[in-house]
């Protein structure tokens, strides 16, 4: 009951910071701001649907992605006021279960990865489909595959190197799951891969960088 009524306090405080962020950008002309302002509230509800999910759960320490992808996806299917009958969203995860201490950061990636797509992928209105894929492997590593068929990034942007933050965040949290990322660009459209050790019970916990 103690860790249920923090996972329900931490989401509770969090919601009062998104509901503020919500509140101050009402009052922001410039778009570049706006996005900022939004980009941020997107991220501080990711993390508080995973504290969401972990009270509402019989396991309070570790998130069934199966169930917050969706759930993190519809609600950035609405911020950026999107019909899943425009953008096809199709989602293959496995049965996989992860603590907070990497459910947060994946949590995050996802975000910014989705976001990016609706944001940029589709311009004019155009229709089309964003891929997530996430699951273990034999060797005991996380994958994770997030992929649209839009039109792609510049050829010449350098992911790593780029001074947009929502690329710069993918570069830290991979490097805080002891994990790498990479970049597929294709003429179909653009495919993260994200790969990580899965944590066990004895593994150090990681910080971020």
């Amino acid at each position: 009951m103690l860790l249920k009524e923090i996972h329900h306090r931490v989401k509770s405080s969090l919601q009062v910071t998104s509901s503020l962020l919500s509140l101050q950008s009402h009052e922001i002309a410039d778009e570049r701001d706006l996005d900022l302002f939004i980009n941020s509230q997107n991220r501080v509800n990711t993390m508080a649907l995973i504290h969401e999910r972990l009270y509402q759960s019989d396991d309070l320490s570790q998130v069934d992605f199966a169930d917050y992808i969706p759930a993190l996806a519809d609600s950035l299917f609405n911020t950026y006021k999107t019909s899943t009958q425009e953008i096809d969203l199709q989602v293959d995860v496995g049965d996989l279960m992860l603590d907070l201490d990497q459910a947060i950061p994946c949590g995050l990636m996802l975000n910014e990865l989705i976001s990016n797509s609706l944001k940029y992928a589709f311009p004019d209105e155009r229709p089309g489909e964003i891929r997530v894929r996430l699951g273990a492997t034999a060797d005991g590593h996380v994958e994770l595959v997030v992929g649209d068929n839009g039109i792609g990034l510049p050829a010449d942007l350098n992911f790593r190197t780029t001074k947009f933050l929502g690329l710069q965040l993918i570069n830290i949290l991979a490097r805080q799951l002891l994990g790498s990322v990479e970049l597929q660009n294709r003429e179909a459209g653009t495919e993260f891969h994200v790969r990580f050790p899965l944590r066990t019970e004895s593994s150090p916990s990681n910080t971020l960088v």
